[in-house]
C-alpha cells in the first residue's frame, strides 16, 4: 500500500476523479471552527475558508479532468449532511459534479470512503473510529479492486440525484 496524501494523487489524474462519502459525520480538524460555527448559527466566510479547494478543483477541470462526489446519507439528515449541504454549491461552482442518494434507496454501501482516480487507483481515506482523519490514505492498483469501486459507483450514480434538485 501506498500512504501518499490524497491530494498529490489527485494532482497526477489525468481524466477524472470520482469521491464516494458513505459517512453522515466526519471529523475533519480543518473543519472544525467552520462546521461549529454552522451549528451555532454563527456569520462564516465560507468561501475564503473553502478558496483552496474549490481553486485546486478549477485547476483540475480547467486541465479537462472530470471531478465527481456521491454522498450516500441518512434521511433526515445530520448536522453534519446538512452543513455538507451548504458548502456543495461551492463545490459545483468549482465544476464538481455533486449528486446525494438517501441510504435507504442505496442498497448495498461500501464500509469505507473512497477516491477513483483514471479508473486504475482507488484511494481510501484514513479515519479512526470517531472519524477523525489523521491524514494520508491507503492506496491501491489492485484491478480487481478497482473494478469493484467501479461498479459501485455506477450502480450508485444512477440512483443518486444530483445536488441541485437534491437541495430543492
Amino acid at each position: 500500500m501506498d500512504f501518499r496524501p490524497t491530494i498529490e494523487l489527485l494532482r497526477e489524474a489525468q481524466h477524472d476523479a470520482f469521491h464516494l462519502e458513505v459517512r453522515d459525520e466526519y471529523g475533519v480538524p480543518g473543519e472544525d471552527e467552520p462546521f461549529q460555527r454552522f451549528l451555532n448559527s454563527e456569520p462564516f466566510d465560507y468561501r475564503s475558508w473553502f478558496k483552496d479547494w474549490t481553486e485546486f478543483v478549477q485547476g483540475l477541470t480547467d486541465r479537462q479532468v472530470a471531478v465527481s462526489r456521491l454522498r450516500v446519507v441518512t434521511v433526515p439528515h445530520s448536522d453534519y449532511v446538512r452543513w455538507s449541504l451548504t458548502i456543495a454549491p461551492m463545490n459545483v461552482e468549482a465544476g464538481e459534479e455533486v449528486r446525494y442518494l438517501p441510504r435507504n434507496e442505496a442498497g448495498q454501501v461500501p464500509p469505507d470512503d473512497f477516491w477513483v482516480i483514471d479508473n486504475r487507483v482507488v484511494v481510501f481515506g484514513l479515519s479512526d473510529r470517531n472519524g477523525r482523519s489523521p491524514g494520508g490514505a491507503a492506496i491501491s492498483t489492485d484491478p480487481e479492486l478497482v473494478a469493484y469501486c467501479q461498479r459501485t459507483r455506477e450502480r450508485l450514480w444512477a440512483l443518486a440525484t444530483p445536488l441541485v434538485k437534491y437541495a430543492q
